[in-house]
Parts: structure tokens; sequence; C-alpha cells
């Protein structure tokens, strides 16, 4: 470990599994104090445990992103306690397929408001803090399927588009100020947030057999493996990066 974010605050969203809760480790392995934010509190708190016990700074904390005074309350709640806000990786999001026509408005709103409503959210409760210390870094979670989509994820591809291009927009209004914003596309990580599409498309054992046939690299990707994208990202050395929409997909997107 190399103190690469040595004390500074991150706040991780969607940090009770998958690629949240290996982003909260990473950032804390290496320095950082970590909220680890989820809609869950019993995960929260199990990340937040697990790097705890490691001898490292994290603590759990309980919040539905879509809902913005949560939001607010949360930055307010860190920044009073340790002092600082100098990092934040959006990363929760749901991901609900369908067949597009026969899609929920409740389907619509949750993916909407989760994925897209909640990173507003908490960057808008974040920046003023950040402004003050002339320094942030946001990480955003978008998905491969934020430059291309697949059968079933009409809606999750329209919300992780929007989140592309929120990013960009945000690292424009703040190139001056200390303050990047970059995004994440993950390819297929082998994570829960899959399974729901994967059974659409056949079953998780049916992808993973025939998963070369979309990721060249022929496997899926590890939570652990995106966690480092972020760490860099969240880190200075990726200094002269914002704006930048770096996708991690194994080749997904190079055909």
């Amino acid at each position: 470990m190399s103190d690469r974010v040595a004390n500074r605050v991150a706040i991780v969203t969607g940090a009770g599994s998958g690629i949240g809760q290996a982003s909260a480790i990473r950032l804390a392995e290496e320095g950082a104090k970590v909220i680890c934010a989820d809609i869950n509190l019993e995960s929260a708190n199990a990340t937040a445990s697990e790097i705890n016990s490691s001898g490292f700074i994290a603590e759990g904390y309980a919040i539905d992103i879509a809902d913005s005074q949560a939001c607010t309350s949360l930055v307010d709640r860190v920044v009073s306690q340790y002092g600082s806000i100098d990092i934040l990786v959006n990363n929760a999001g749901v991901n609900l397929p369908g067949v597009f026509h026969e899609v929920s408005n409740e389907t619509i709103d949750r993916t909407l408001n989760v994925n897209v409503k909640g990173a507003m959210f908490l960057t808008r409760a974040a920046l003023p803090h950040m402004l003050k210390n002339s320094r942030g870094s946001i990480v955003n979670m978008s998905s491969v399927n934020g430059l291309v989509s697949e059968p079933y994820l009409s809606v999750y591809s329209a919300s992780k588009g929007a989140i592309v291009m929120f990013t960009r927009g945000i690292a424009l209004d703040y190139a001056k100020t200390g303050i990047r914003c970059n995004a994440i596309c993950p390819g297929w990580v082998d994570t829960p947030i899959n399974h729901a599409h994967a059974k659409m498309l056949g079953g998780l054992d049916h992808v993973y057999k025939t998963i070369d046939s979309f990721q060249p690299i022929g496997r899926p990707g590890t939570s652990r493996e995106i966690a480092n994208v972020v760490l860099f990202l969240a880190s200075d050395e990726s200094s002269f990066m914002t704006g930048s929409i770096v996708s991690a997909d194994g080749g997904m997107t190079a055909q």
C-alpha cells in the first residue's frame, strides 16, 4: 500500500456489495477515510467493519440517494465529522431489464431516480464543500451500456448514457476550480446487479459460457479490477484527467 489517497475523505455509494464495496475497500487501503453508503445499512456496516478490521477507517451509512434531502444530509454530516469531502464515488445503481413496451412507470422512475438523479443530488451537495478546498475528485459509475446498448436494457442504457454526459458537463463547469469529474464504463462484471439481465439472456451459466462472443477478453471482470480504476481516478495520479470516460470492458467496445 502506498497511501495514494492518504487522509482524503471519500463517500462511496452502493458500498454494500459489488464494485462499490471493492472501491470502498481499495480507497481505504490507500489511506482514505471512507463513508460506505448504501440503501441497506446492514450491508454498508459489513463493508465498513471489514475495512476497520484491517486497520483502516470507515463507517456505514444508510441512504436512498433518490432522496435529495438525504443526499444533502449525508454530505453535511460527513463534512461536520471529518472536515471535508475530497472524493465522491457515485456508484449506486439499479439494473431493471425488460422488454421496453412492457416496462412500468415505476421501473422507469426508479432507474432514472437512482442512476441519474441520485448522482446529481450527491454531486450538487458535495460541490460547495469541494470548492472551499479547491480540490475534489468525482468518479461516476456509468457502464459499457452508456456507450453501446444490449437487448432488454433500453432504460438502463438511457440512464448510463446520461451519466456520461453529466460527467462531461460537470468536468467543464469546474475545470478551473481544482475539481475533476470522470466516469468509468465497466463491461460485464461478476456482480449481482447483472443477474436479472443474465436471466433474460438464458441464465448466468449461458452468459459466462458465451462471454467471449461479446467481451473479447473472454471472462467477466472483477469488482477489484474496476475498483483499481476508481482509485486511479480518485488519486492525484490522474490529475490531468477530467471529463474522461474510461472503458474498462474487456475489449467490448473495441469491436
